[in-house]
């Protein structure tokens, strides 16, 4: 099931994200499980859709292919934000700056789709609607896999 976007007091909208961090590799551990190192990442919003990439490990063309193509299947862009992925409970989260101007309020099921150097939110809100994002979150994941 996927976890619940929060509020995070002042810094706004946050989502638990340790396995997709993991997956996407936006954090190293070290053999003890303890994080070495905690991506920077920039999120990219969308209505319904957030695209969240590594600033070190995808390249700004490759950014630029993957905002395109969110832009031109959602018909819309809103603002990007630089965030970073940070240590929360036992595991990871990331602040969601542009959160609200996508559309997404504190409670909603944000499902991750991951790729390597990033992750994919989209929002279910148990409509055709959210499953066209799940489809569109896995097809920019895939598109990232074959960069």
């Amino acid at each position: 099931m996927a976890n619940q976007i929060k509020s995070s007091g002042t810094d706004g909208l946050a989502l638990q994200i340790t396995k997709p961090t993991r997956a996407a590799g936006l954090v190293e551990e070290d053999a003890d499980g303890e994080a070495t190192a905690l991506a920077d990442v920039r999120v990219y919003a969308f209505d319904h859709l957030l695209l969240m990439v590594d600033l070190d490990t995808v390249s700004v063309g490759e950014r630029a292919e993957l905002v395109v193509a969110a832009a031109q299947d959602t018909n819309s862009v809103h603002r990007a934000m630089d965030a970073t992925v940070r240590i929360a409970g036992h595991g990871y989260q990331v602040q969601l700056p542009p959160a609200k101007d996508a559309g997404f309020s504190e409670g909603d099921r944000a499902p991750c789709h991951p790729a390597p150097g990033m992750i994919v939110i989209s929002r279910d809100d148990g409509t055709s609607a959210g499953t066209d994002k799940a489809r569109l979150a896995r097809d920019l994941a895939a598109i990232r896999r074959e960069e």
